[in-house]
């Protein structure tokens, strides 16, 4: 019921933004024979992303990522233009995180997590249960759920480049927040795959939430905002 709402209150919210980021543009592609395989990680690896309001297409911060370990665990350092440094990206083996940091405050998952499909192949989907605690404070778990489906494979062009990639969406529904004062929580991201890079190239995502008294009708928002690659290696 409460991603309907969103989904309802979402469109007409960007209706009457005229200056909105547009939605990425893309070619369908057929779904290749064969399957490819993610990019290994190795040490140097880097990914660099403006970050963009979408609500009103800002420019809020340009952030760079770097692979700096793989083992025991590989770790993603993150440093923002804006902020200096952010929290790491801890994955448990490639492609399965223990630590994300792409929502505020950052999550540490009792279960890794999948970041992309598990295959990379057009229909697949899963779902995931776990919970999370907040970096540096054990005070208490809360649960995350986690829907992933793979979408389609397309041809897309940002900043960095063109890339073959296959897009999938992510959904967190009735997740528990951290905050006591909310009651209700839902995210969703449209995430652009690019296996030759090991990396996305545009990840999409908003988070809405509600308090007491407060219906979906009214969700307070998150931020929505769209991260865009500008350059690899």
């Amino acid at each position: 019921m409460w991603h309907k709402l969103c989904s309802l209150v979402l469109p007409m919210l960007l209706v009457s933004c005229i200056t909105s980021q547009p939605y990425p543009t893309t070619t369908p592609l057929s779904a290749p024979i064969h399957p490819p395989t993610m990019r290994p990680p190795q040490v140097g690896q880097q990914w660099v992303y403006q970050v963009r309001n979408v609500f009103n297409q800002e420019l809020v911060d340009i952030v760079t990522e770097t692979v700096v370990s793989l083992k025991p665990q590989i770790r993603i350092e993150r440093t923002s233009q804006k902020l200096g440094r952010l929290p790491d990206e801890i994955q448990d083996s490639w492609g399965y995180v223990v630590q994300d940091p792409q929502w505020n405050p950052a999550q540490r998952f009792q279960d890794a997590l999948p970041l992309w499909p598990e295959k990379l192949t057009q229909g697949w989907s899963g779902f995931y249960r776990t919970r999370y605690q907040i970096p540096n404070n054990s005070n208490g778990s809360y649960y995350w759920g986690l829907v992933s489906k793979a979408l389609q494979w397309e041809r897309i062009s940002v900043p960095a480049g063109q890339f073959t990639v296959l897009k999938y969406h992510h959904e967190n529904p009735y997740f528990e927040s951290n905050d006591v004062f909310r009651v209700g929580n839902y995210r969703e991201e449209d995430i652009w795959l690019s296996p030759e890079i090991g990396r996305w190239v545009v990840r999409r995502s908003f988070g809405r939430y509600i308090t007491q008294g407060v219906y979906w009708s009214n969700a307070y928002w998150e931020d929505y905002l769209e991260w865009e690659l500008i350059s690899w290696k």
